[in-house]
């Protein structure tokens, strides 16, 4: 039976852990270095906790039960990785106790990153 991530996502939003809302608190409105982060974001058959796409950079905020995942999250990241993004992940305890080191982390990274090139606009307006 086929699983509706759009409601997945929708009811992680709505169900977030208070480390997400920790993080989504200081990654949302561009605050961090003015790129925008989504959270709860569908990239194929996954939902990510935090997604910033003009780096490729995917923020995973894990619970416990990540340490009995870790076979299906190594998965994950291989996949994710394949499609061109870079994920990080940080436990729950970490950014609880330690959210201006967990930022200060994103922030070098997202910085670290190259920017995909962008579109050409070659011909685009001109007159002739």
């Amino acid at each position: 039976m086929p699983i509706n991530l759009t409601q997945t996502a929708k009811e992680l939003r709505h169900n977030a852990t208070d480390a997400e809302q920790l993080l989504w608190r200081h990654l949302r409105g561009k605050q961090m270095s003015g790129l925008k982060f989504r959270r709860q974001e569908q990239i194929g058959r996954f939902v990510v906790d935090f997604v910033c796409y003009e780096r490729r950079l995917i923020v995973e905020a894990d619970g416990g039960q990540h340490a009995l995942e870790q076979t299906k999250d190594a998965e994950r990241t291989r996949w994710l990785n394949a499609q061109g993004f870079t994920v990080v992940r940080f436990w729950n305890h970490e950014i609880l106790t330690n959210c201006e080191g967990v930022l200060e982390s994103i922030r070098r990274r997202c910085l670290e990153l190259p920017l995909p090139p962008a579109p050409s606009h070659r011909g685009e307006g001109e007159q002739g």
